[in-house]
């Protein structure tokens, strides 16, 4: 069997290093001349840890990235509302790593041309079409996949025995199989993101998230700093700008940039005891600036030969550290319904059929437990019933209900600890 992967990014390059391990070929095409490090920081949770510990990526994500060991919800004023253990110290068995995406994609690039092979990326390949097709001398179908340049020059064509479209929420393979969805969807709030090397806070491997969904910081370290005493550090200000269902003010992708300046005002809405935040984003030499999109669940992501996988299957919300994750978990799944010693007896289309019903399902579900702002309801809840802070958590709710939300959606992303 050999597969077609379509898009280089984390989805795409994890696909083919776990085709990899079960024996399947594969090659990975991309739209882009060169792969760059772009991007800011990402969280992969214990579960997700797994499955890249799995094609023997564990010592250097741990070594490119921090061992995440808390995380606290806060209400934007400063007060605690949840403090909580993770990875290692939460009892997984392996540790929650928060990276600089740009790394991370540079680690598994590097992984897949030494285990594929350096023709393995064929970079500056541009998807322009896709057919089912029965390939000469062969039995059954296979799929031709068409190629251009990024100035339009023709690449000619290749054939596999199954198409993967990884290509991103603006996927070009969605839209072919989908040709009247139309554009993501804005849920009105604008994200603006970036890191900078910055002082080491609450023992250098805590996150923070102060603020409900509609007003929102996120702060935590995502590699080695400079010196000893610092980290890598990222931080995202999310704030609603427009109303939901507006059409995005702009194209979602991360090639946007801001200026410190811009958001300044809204800086001064959070108090945060654990550092100067308003501080480390004008330390910030790259501030970039994102609306919120998603797409609404697909009934099927599958045709024949050709699927979805990642964002463009299901992009969600940035909300319970589930982004990437799922698409790793995408990766996984497939490869294991791909493998010549699976259930499907090495039949394609039923492969794909296998890995859509196992995984659509469980993604669709946290898109939309994300659109409702995922875990971080805890501080809307709290925020909502207090706007102005609080002296006492128990005065405004009881915590059991706070760990009722958390707990539920770990159980439905899949991230639970042993004997939770």
């Amino acid at each position: 069997m050999r597969v077609l992967v379509i898009g280089a990014g984390i989805g795409g390059l994890t696909t083919a290093l776990r085709l990899r391990h079960a024996g399947v070929d594969c090659v990975v095409y991309e739209q882009a001349g060169r792969i760059h490090e772009l991007g800011v920081g990402i969280n992969l949770l214990p579960n997700v840890v797994a499955e890249l510990a799995e094609v023997g990526l564990l010592d250097e994500l741990a070594a490119a990235g921090i061992r995440t060991r808390e995380l606290l919800y806060a209400h934007r004023l400063g007060q605690e509302i949840m403090l909580r253990p993770c990875g290692l110290d939460a009892e997984f068995a392996l540790p929650q790593i928060s990276i600089h995406r740009g790394r991370l994609q540079a680690i598994l690039l590097r992984a897949v041309q030494e285990q594929l092979g350096p023709e393995a990326v064929r970079t500056g390949h541009r998807l322009t079409g896709f057919a089912e097709e029965t390939r000469s001398g062969q039995e059954g179908r296979g799929v031709r996949a068409d190629f251009a340049a990024p100035d339009g020059t023709v690449l000619g064509s290749d054939n596999g025995d199954v198409l993967i479209g990884a290509d991103g929420i603006h996927s070009a393979v969605r839209a072919a199989l989908f040709p009247d969805e139309g554009p993501p969807k804005w849920n009105g709030i604008t994200m603006w993101r970036g890191a900078a090397d910055w002082p080491a806070y609450g023992g250098g491997d805590s996150m923070l998230i102060a603020g409900g969904n509609t007003a929102k910081l996120v702060v935590y370290p995502i590699g080695p700093g400079n010196a000893p005493e610092t980290r890598l550090t990222n931080w995202a200000l999310c704030w609603r700008t427009g109303r939901p269902g507006d059409p995005p003010p702009y194209r979602a992708d991360w090639s946007r940039t801001a200026d410190a300046d811009d958001i300044a005002r809204l800086l001064r809405h959070f108090s945060t005891p654990h550092l100067d935040h308003t501080a480390l984003v004008r330390a910030t030499e790259g501030i970039f600036e994102f609306p919120m999109c998603d797409r609404d669940p697909l009934p099927a992501w599958t045709r024949g030969r050709v699927t979805l996988l990642g964002d463009a299957a299901h992009p969600m919300y940035p909300m319970g550290s589930n982004g990437a994750g799922q698409a790793i978990k995408d990766a996984a799944c497939l490869a294991r319904c791909l493998s010549p010693g699976s259930r499907t007896g090495g039949d394609p289309a039923a492969a794909l059929r296998a890995y859509e019903a196992e995984r659509l399902p469980a993604t669709s579900d946290v898109v939309i437990r994300n659109r409702a702002g995922g875990p971080e309801q805890v501080i809307d809840e709290v925020e909502r019933r207090a706007p102005n802070g609080f002296d006492r958590l128990e005065d405004v709710i009881d915590p059991a209900e706070l760990a009722k939300i958390v707990n539920g959606y770990a159980r439905a992303s899949g991230q639970t600890a042993r004997g939770a």
